[in-house]
């Protein structure tokens, strides 16, 4: 076999690429699907089924803590299904990963309360939390991988941004049953039973990704450097750090602005809202429904802007707005107007978080290359999602009620926006040479066929 075969595989055809995009898709929304019901669940239910022994806004605290725990073993599992992904392939891991997530999702609208089992609840809870997690921990990089080694260079980072709808629509899903139940049943109601209806959709999620994800073929990238024979003879992780540190580094500090400010506004502002301003608790939950809902067409076209002007330019100017818009949204958001704080979440989430999101894709898969490129950006994107969005709502809340102010929240944001900018500004153009169809793979490829 040649170098050029190897290093260069064939072009897939424009249906392999779209049943790639589509089964990403669907994975995603599963993925976004079943966060945002715990995030959500956090926020409105959790405190008083589950830790009902503690002050309302200590447990909201715990709660929220116990959300974070997913987030901290999701590193776990981008080491763990990244390696994996890298010597057996990206389609098999997806198809593991979905079902592990949904599974999990599911178990949690069977569990029994503290008022029923007393501490088994929490932590049957936490438990299941940490299995979510670990699935989740290798989805997005999974996802956005597989289109973009199916992708054509000239639309890779449009392409990679379609998995986003995922975002949007498990998001849109997620917030819209838990808005109609809060607006059809009283407290005693969803306490008692509603929290369960959205988690025991979950088993729903499982069977159409499995649908979708079991008709598409193996990246083609993949494929090709597996026909070397060393693929499955790797240590993907011990290579990622002995000869990519910059790019893993710079990886990680990418991801937080994105990470952070998501989970601020998907899960955090929903208590600011409800339990400190004191306003309807479905006022959070619909404008984040409508701000998902404007981000099916909002992502795309972010993801174009990156083919058409740069991804590193559009990263550097999303991150920007956010770090400018970030006292501002929580002004708004504390006029109590209706209007303000659609507007102000409307625009962060659009302008700022998913133009971030509809570019990091190609963003992460071009710092690496195919042999370690799985492992290197679940690993990465991981440990920053762990330290950045699973803390975050978290961090926001104990500043809340240590300083009853907003102000300390958005500096916290600003710092996130500083790393992200300094690190995609001075950390991308050192590394984005390391990109699809490397010089390291070609050199991996050429050694097999000398050994041939």
């Amino acid at each position: 076999m040649s170098t050029t075969e190897t290093a260069n595989p064939s072009p897939p055809s424009k249906k392999q690429v779209v049943r790639a995009v589509i089964a990403s898709t669907v994975g995603t929304a599963v993925e976004w699907y079943d966060f945002i019901l715990f995030g959500t669940a956090s926020a409105l239910v959790f405190n008083g089924l589950f830790f009902p022994d503690l002050d309302p806004m200590l447990g909201t605290v715990a709660a929220f803590a116990t959300n974070a725990v997913g987030f901290l073993v999701r590193p776990l599992g981008g080491f763990i299904f990244g390696t994996l992904g890298d010597r057996f392939g990206r389609r098999s891991i997806l198809i593991f990963t979905l079902i592990m997530m949904g599974l999990a999702t599911t178990a949690m609208g069977l569990l029994p309360t503290y008022n029923q089992v007393g501490l088994l609840a929490p932590i049957l809870l936490l438990g299941l939390r940490m299995i979510q997690g670990l699935g989740a921990g290798a989805e997005f990089a999974g996802a956005v991988i597989m289109v973009a080694e199916f992708a054509p260079p000239k639309h890779r980072t449009l392409l990679t941004s379609l998995p986003g709808w995922g975002n949007a629509i498990g998001l849109v899903l997620g917030a819209a049953i838990f808005s109609f139940l809060t607006a059809v049943l009283n407290d005693e109601q969803l306490h008692a039973w509603g929290w369960r209806i959205p988690f025991l959709l979950g088993a729903v999620g499982i069977l159409v990704g499995l649908w979708v994800r079991l008709g598409v073929m193996e990246s083609p990238e993949f494929v090709a450097m597996r026909k070397s024979g060393n693929a499955e003879k790797r240590q993907p992780m011990k290579e990622v750090f002995k000869k990519h540190p910059k790019s893993f580094l710079t990886s990680m500090a990418a991801v937080v602005a994105e990470n952070g400010t998501s989970y601020l506004v998907k899960t955090f502002i929903i208590t600011y809202i409800a339990s400190f301003l004191l306003l309807d608790k479905n006022l959070g939950l619909n404008a984040i429904l409508v701000a998902s809902t404007i981000s099916l067409a909002t992502t795309p076209v972010f993801g174009y802007l990156g083919d058409r002007f740069g991804v590193t330019r559009v990263y550097l100017c999303a991150t920007a707005f956010i770090f400018v818009f970030a006292v501002p949204f929580f002004w708004l958001i504390g006029t109590g107007s209706t209007f303000l704080i659609y507007a102000a979440i409307i625009l962060m989430y659009n302008f700022g978080v998913r133009a971030l999101g509809a570019n990091q894709g190609a963003l992460l898969s071009g710092l690496f290359p195919t042999r370690v490129r799985y492992s290197g950006v679940a690993s990465s994107r991981e440990v920053a999602a762990a330290l950045s969005g699973g803390l975050s709502p978290v961090i926001g809340t104990a500043l809340l009620a240590w300083t009853g102010q907003y102000w300390p929240v958005a500096l916290y944001v600003m710092g996130l926006c500083a790393i992200t900018f300094l690190a995609t500004r001075h950390g991308v153009k050192s590394v984005e040479g390391n990109s699809f169809n490397s010089l390291d793979d070609a050199e991996l490829d050429a050694e097999a066929s000398l050994k041939a």
